[in-house]
Order: C-alpha cells, then sequence, then structure tokens
C-alpha cells in the first residue's frame, strides 16, 4: 500500500492538515490559491482525488465528505482493490473512513482520531461489533478461505457461538474470545481458526517458511511451480505457509522464478553469492560443483536458510527434478522482513500530453508504486502533485542513453524507479532504447541486465491531435519522424515517398529543429506529387495544455516558419475531408460496403 497523501482545500482546514501531516510523516497537497503552504498544490480537488485514487493512493481529505465521494465515485468497482479514503472535518472533531475499512482505513481513522482527540465515526459493521476485521490478519499471517469471511462475519454479528483454535501466538484474534460462550482450544503450530457453531469457518496460516529456490536457465515455470507445490504438499506445509520466494541474485531475471513468486503471491528476494555461503555450515547437502560454479555451496538451502534469518531452521533439504532445485526452512515466528533485494524493475510510463486527464490509471499507479523518478525535467513536472516528495533524477534534452543506463543500474540495486516519457513511451521515446540496451547489454552491471521491465501504454501525440480534430486517422495511417539525428536523411525520405504513394494519413514527429528546417519542406513537396493540394493539414501545438493551438492548411500552404519542436503535423490522405464545422476525418469506406451489399 502506497503512503497516505493528506489533502487541503482550505485555509481553515490547514492546521489539521499540518498537524496531521507530523503525525503520520505524509506531504499535503493543497488547493492552488487557497492554501498557504503546501508540499504539493493543485488546481482541481476532483481531478487531483480521482488520479490519486486511481493510482492506489490513501487519501485523508481535510475536507467535506461529499467532494471525496464525488470524486471517486466513477471509480469504484472493487473494494478488495480500492484504497482507504477518510474525511477530516476543518475543526479535526470527525473524522469518517469512507472506503477501504478493511484495507487500512479504519485503523488509519483511529490512529487520526487519536491524534486531534476526535472521534472516528467507524461503519464497518465486523470492527464495531468484534473489535476486529477477520479478512485483514496482520503482517506474517495469511487468511487462507477468504471467499467464506462473509458468511463468518454475517454469523458472528448474528451471535453465533465461537471456537477460537490457535498455538497461543494468535493474539490479534483475543476480541473474539470476550464474547458470551467463546471458546479457545489449542492448535497445531502456525495455524488459527475461527469456527461458528453454525458451520461457517476461517482458516490462518502463520507465514513462517522461506521456500528457497534454484533452477537451469530458462526453466520452464510449471516445472519448478510444479516441484514446489508438490514437496510442499507431501511434507505437509501449506502453500499459505510461504513468506518468500529466494534465490541467488544470478537468477534475477529467471521467469520460473518469478512465476513461482507470483503463484503463491508472496515477495521474490535475492541474495549475494557471498549471504549464500555464509550459510554453507547449515546446508544439508552442499555442492562443491555449485560452488565453482556460482561462488556458494548451495543455492535452494543456502536462499531459504538467509530467508529464514538466524533462527531459522532448514525442514526441507533440497529437492529437485530435471530443472530445479527447491528446500524450506522455517522461522520460529512469521517472516515479516525477509531481507535480500527485490529483482528492481524499470517503468516505461508514457503520460500522455500532459495533462493529469489523458494520462493512465495504469501509469499513474506506476508513478506511485516507484521509489524514484528519471526523466527530461520537463516531464516530470508535468506529473504535478503526483511526482511531489519522491527523489527525481532530472536529464536534459540529448541525455536519452545516459538517463537509460541510470535507470536500469538503479533498479539493479534493487529500486522500483519509473522512466517518465511523454506520450507513449514505446512511440519515438525511451522503451525501444531500454531493451536495445538490454539486448546488447554493453557497458551494464550484471544486476542492470536482469532487472524487470514493465510498460504502461500512454496517449501518444498523433492520438490527442487526432482526438482533438475529429477522426483523421479512421483509415490507414503511419507516423514518421523527421529528426535525422539518428535515422539517415535517405531513409527518412524514402519513407515519406512510400508513404505518399500509398496515401496513408501521415503523422510527422519532430517536424522542425532550430537547425533542421528543410526536411519538413521536402515532405511537402513529395506528398504534392501524390495527392491534391488542398490536402487537410493539422498543425497541433502544446496537445492537452493552456497554451494548446490547432490549426488547419492545404498542403500546397504549409509552411515550415508556423512549425515547432512542440507541433505534431498531421498530414490527410486524399480522401480525409474538413467538415463545415472544422472537424477533420477520412472515411473508412462504409458507404462502399453498405452499396453493395456486404
Amino acid at each position: 500500500m502506497a503512503e497516505p497523501v493528506i489533502l487541503c482545500l482550505s485555509r481553515a482546514g490547514e492546521p489539521v492538515a499540518h498537524r496531521l501531516a507530523a503525525a503520520l510523516g505524509a506531504p499535503v497537497h493543497g488547493r492552488a490559491g487557497r492554501v498557504a503552504r503546501a508540499d504539493a498544490s493543485f488546481p482541481d480537488a476532483l481531478e487531483h482525488v480521482r488520479d490519486l485514487f486511481a493510482a492506489g493512493v490513501p487519501v485523508i481529505g481535510v475536507c467535506a465528505a461529499g467532494i471525496l465521494i464525488r470524486a471517486v465515485a466513477p471509480l469504484l468497482n472493487d473494494k478488495r482493490a480500492e484504497p482507504p479514503v477518510v474525511a477530516v472535518s476543518d475543526d479535526g472533531a470527525s473524522v469518517v473512513p469512507l472506503l477501504g475499512g478493511h484495507r487500512g482505513a479504519n485503523r488509519l481513522a483511529r490512529r487520526i482520531a487519536a491524534e486531534l482527540d476526535a472521534v472516528a465515526a467507524v461503519t464497518t459493521a465486523g470492527d464495531i461489533a468484534l473489535g476486529i476485521a477477520l479478512d485483514e490478519p496482520p503482517a506474517g499471517w495469511r487468511l487462507v478461505n477468504p471467499e467464506d469471511a462473509k458468511a463468518v462475519m454475517a454469523g458472528l454479528l448474528s451471535n453465533a457461538a465461537v471456537t477460537v483454535t490457535d498455538d497461543g501466538t494468535a493474539d490479534w484474534l483475543a476480541p473474539l474470545l470476550d464474547r458470551d460462550g467463546a471458546e479457545r482450544r489449542e492448535g497445531p503450530p502456525g495455524r488459527a481458526s475461527v469456527a461458528l457453531d453454525t458451520g461457517p469457518r476461517l482458516d490462518f496460516a502463520a507465514r513462517r517458511y522461506a521456500l528457497g529456490v534454484g533452477c537451469a536457465r530458462g526453466c520452464v515455470p510449471d516445472d519448478l511451480i510444479g516441484l514446489a507445490l508438490g514437496t510442499m504438499k507431501r511434507t505437509g506445509i501449506a502453500p499459505e505457509e510461504v513468506a518468500v520466494v529466494a534465490s541467488l541474485d544470478l537468477k534475477a531475471d529467471e521467469g520460473a522464478m518469478a512465476a513461482l513468486a507470483d503463484r503463491l503471491g508472496v515477495p521474490y528476494r535475492l541474495y549475494d553469492a557471498a549471504t549464500l555461503e555464509a550459510e554453507a555450515p547449515r546446508l544439508v547437502t552442499p555442492s562443491e560443483v555449485v560452488f565453482a560454479e556460482v561462488g556458494c555451496h548451495g543455492v535452494a538451502e543456502g536462499a531459504a536458510l538467509a530467508a529464514a534469518g538466524p533462527e531459522g531452521t532448514l525442514t526441507v533439504p533440497k529437492r529437485k527434478n530435471a530443472h530445479a532445485t527447491v528446500a524450506l526452512a522455517h522461522a520460529p515466528g512469521p517472516i515479516v522482513d525477509p531481507g535480500g533485494r527485490k529483482r528492481g524493475r524499470v517503468a516505461l510510463v508514457g503520460i500522455g500530453p500532459g495533462q493529469a486527464a489523458w494520462r493512465t490509471p495504469e501509469a499513474s499507479r506506476m508513478i506511485v508504486e516507484a521509489e524514484e523518478l528519471i526523466g527530461y525535467g520537463l516531464y516530470i513536472d508535468l506529473l504535478g502533485p503526483l511526482a511531489a516528495g519522491k527523489p527525481r533524477h532530472d536529464y536534459p534534452l540529448g541525455g536519452e542513453e545516459a538517463r537509460c543506463r541510470f535507470a536500469l543500474e538503479r533498479a539493479g540495486e534493487g529500486r522500483d524507479v519509473a522512466l517518465v516519457c511523454s506520450g507513449d513511451a514505446g512511440i519515438y521515446a525511451m522503451g525501444a532504447l531500454v531493451f536495445e540496451l538490454l539486448d546488447k547489454g554493453e557497458g551494464l552491471s550484471d544486476a542492470a541486465r536482469r532487472v524487470e521491465v514493465v510498460s504502461a501504454p500512454g496517449v501518444s501525440a498523433l492520438q490527442a491531435a487526432a482526438a482533438r480534430a475529429g477522426a483523421p486517422l479512421g483509415h490507414d495511417f503511419c507516423a514518421i519522424s523527421l529528426s535525422d539525428l539518428l535515422t539517415p536523411r535517405a531513409d527518412i525520405l524514402r519513407r515519406i515517398k512510400a508513404a505518399a504513394e500509398g496515401d496513408f494519413v501521415i503523422a510527422f514527429y519532430n517536424p522542425v529543429s532550430k537547425t533542421r528546417r528543410t526536411l519538413l519542406a521536402e515532405a511537402r513537396d513529395i506528398l504534392l506529387a501524390h495527392r491534391p493540394a488542398d490536402t487537410p493539414v493539422l498543425l497541433a501545438s502544446s496537445l492537452g495544455r493552456p497554451e494548446e493551438a490547432l490549426t488547419y492548411r492545404d498542403l500546397s500552404a504549409l509552411e515550415v516558419d508556423e512549425v515547432d519542436m512542440l507541433t505534431v503535423v498531421l498530414v490527410g490522405s486524399s480522401q480525409s475531408r474538413v467538415t463545415a464545422a472544422g472537424r477533420m476525418y477520412t472515411p473508412r469506406g462504409y458507404a462502399r460496403k453498405m452499396g453493395d451489399g456486404r
């Protein structure tokens, strides 16, 4: 769960907002022009709350509850995934958890109320009647059968008799024993249950096992997953008892291991050879062959022991099949922090033309999840409050390879970083360069070559321009960059000629620069040889920003001097039209389809 943001809409609420910020260590986001002091400012409260909520950020609004409700209402669909939303009155007298009660909102509301000496208006039935949320066990415990939580909670609210079974360590279930007729029984180690006399039952498992794994390069995920699940079944260890999948850092990019961690719903942690070799005295099946190959005497057993900690014991020594090995170590208590490092991730984030409304929720979520932001400074600035408080590494235009290498190396150290691009990261942006660097591998550390890379689609400039214009991309189209810094001039001209002959709608990116002024004019002349002089051309500048401008020209009247680097030039095909109302479109051919009866 991301750290919360405190939202303040007026000066009346500022004292309360800053008091909570100091208590919770959270940033204050204030309405521009109304809040004197804030870590970040925003112009539109509804849009900003919606952006934070879609990105999974808990919101504490020092404002009227109705504002928060109206902001997030269009996004409500799954209470199991929605972040907490808490409303606090300007005077701090009332605290109301609106959403995410069982995902931290109730706890957050009570903490806020204690700080402000206020009343937490918790309305979640289980919290009021039972003082406990059974579908949200504490860290280190897992609910085995969440699908039965509703029936058990309903039974408890109907005063059904309850029996709590545990090994004496599930003290968080103690509130249930205060009920009339409640009974406690001794249970097996690391397990707990809440059973009603009417039949429904919830089972809980303490996450006290670390699963160490090793495998051959390119192992099929099912081979490793099958070995792991089969080993646990044969030894009586439930998958819910596993806290972490652990291995050697040289296996960071092994897809089968990541798939196993995803299957179990646990983190994937990595340890260097020296850390695993320190566990050699505790290994059951040390191997000189493994030591000669990777620098430690055991991967699966060593990783399991490292993750379980110094008090852990090797419960299941190495088991193997043709392609993989697994081992299990048991810790004396729930494993909350297994140590090691994460694989590290580079998120290629396309933020669209710049305005928040054109940024996808997935892109916003990746920004929130990132520990650091890397990119051209202007693009990071366009994130506004979403980037507030995050470490950022700004690069100038022209520093593309340096910023991509830096992002990969930071991720190689176990960080989750976002490489921020305008538009779509895979369209004339950093996506292709990141994968090219990984493909070649030159000058990158071993860890950087093994990081995870994910990408969020963004609204590209050609899409934004087309949406503003009408539907100019209604039929076949292409995009051509007129920058000859990366593409030979002859290749650019060849592509323009091919697109002209094919009668494609064309989006010209990077149409001009201070020193490059001739290619756009050459493109115009090539196109005039293949389509009418009155072919519509759209000049779309600074899309999605206050200074946005749309201008139409006939192809024959297109002048280089009215175009700059912030302009996308959209040239229609021979079929493109501009309506009397000033909307540009390219017919798809439906009239022809309907005319011949097909």
